[in-house]
């Protein structure tokens, strides 16, 4: 029985150019699996050569573009035995939706959810027909409660949904699906954020019981985790890698996380 360190086979990960995806990437690398990285962003290509493994350049929303690139990788590398999807992008701001743009509802949407359905339609009817595979779709705390972000929240929302779903469709085929939903995550996008004063680390922190924020390669251990043989009897589950944020939500009606 293989166990995280010895993931053997291809794992392809979408949204790997930086970030989650690159992080679930490096992990994956570093316990045996080969990698494809598929990206829109060139970047990529650079990882994806660290790593030993090949980029495809692929719109994860483009259902045209996703079935040609699902041929590519399989061609070039062989069958996919563990998919990430880990592609998406971030609601810049907490608008009203009389403010928001339904352009920027559609982008975000359009990436966050239908590449992530794309994803797992394509190299999971692949993993149907060969009678097994894991797949991990990266979701995200937001997605499990209410917040001023109309798009990403619901977005993420239905990535946690769809995973129980397909864990429902595919399992008599023994393909596995489950999510994780990171916190607040220290990657580029967040840094670029502080930066420009979108987000506050003090307020991000002050509700992590842990008082910290998380690395990619604590998501990445999880998703290993989820895709190797140790967790053969579980699929469809949302496994939340926060610091304990989501716990944390009531406490403020009493005063908010209490100091040791």
């Amino acid at each position: 029985m293989t166990g995280t360190r010895d993931l053997k086979g291809l794992a392809v990960v979408t949204g790997a150019s930086s970030g989650i995806g690159e992080g679930c990437a490096r992990g994956l690398r570093e316990r045996g699996a080969s990698i494809a990285i598929l990206d829109i962003n060139p970047a990529g290509e650079a990882v994806a050569r660290e790593l030993g493994g090949r980029f495809f350049h692929c719109d994860v929303g483009d259902e045209n573009a996703f079935e040609k690139v699902a041929d590519e990788v399989e061609a070039a590398m062989g069958p996919a035995e563990y998919l990430v999807n880990s592609a998406g992008i971030l609601q810049k701001s907490a608008m009203r939706p009389r403010d928001f743009p339904i352009a920027a509802w559609d982008d975000v949407v359009r990436v966050d959810q239908r590449g992530t359905y794309l994803s797992c339609r394509y190299f999971g009817e692949r993993m149907v027909a060969r009678g097994h595979g894991s797949i991990v779709n990266i979701a995200s705390v937001a997605g499990m409660m209410s917040t001023p972000l109309h798009s990403y929240t619901p977005a993420k929302a239905a990535v946690i949904s769809l995973t129980a779903t397909l864990a429902a469709e595919w399992g008599r085929s023994q393909v596995r699906v489950n999510a994780v939903s990171p916190g607040v995550t220290r990657t580029p996008a967040l840094d670029a954020a502080l930066k420009r004063g979108d987000r506050s680390l003090d307020d991000l922190l002050k509700v992590a019981p842990l008082g910290r924020l998380i690395e990619t390669s604590e998501i990445a251990n999880a998703v290993a985790f989820l895709l190797s043989s140790e967790a053969a009897a579980i699929t469809g589950v949302n496994l939340p890698v926060d610091c304990g944020w989501v716990v944390s939500g009531g406490w403020h009606f009493y005063g908010g996380l209490r100091a040791p």
